[in-house]
């Protein structure tokens, strides 16, 4: 017997992006605790080196807005 209830589908809200969510969610935060725990010493030993990493990428990406280099000044 229905009596009338209809279900929502997955996408359209109600409890299921949360059935699926928030699990994940929970899952994903204790293995990074676990990795946090265990590996905490190695992590701090790489952080000068991800700077360092950071400086090239940084560049890299920064300079997307200065236009095409060559093709002229402003547009007027």
């Amino acid at each position: 017997m229905n009596h009338g209830i209809r279900q929502a589908p997955f996408g359209s809200g109600g409890l299921q992006p949360i059935r699926f969510w928030l699990p994940l969610g929970l899952l994903l935060a204790f293995v990074v605790y676990l990795l946090w725990a265990e590996h905490r010493v190695h992590f701090i030993q790489f952080l000068p080196f991800l700077i360092l990493l950071a400086c090239p990428l940084m560049h890299l990406f920064m300079h997307r807005g200065h236009g095409r280099h060559g093709k002229g000044g402003h547009e007027t």
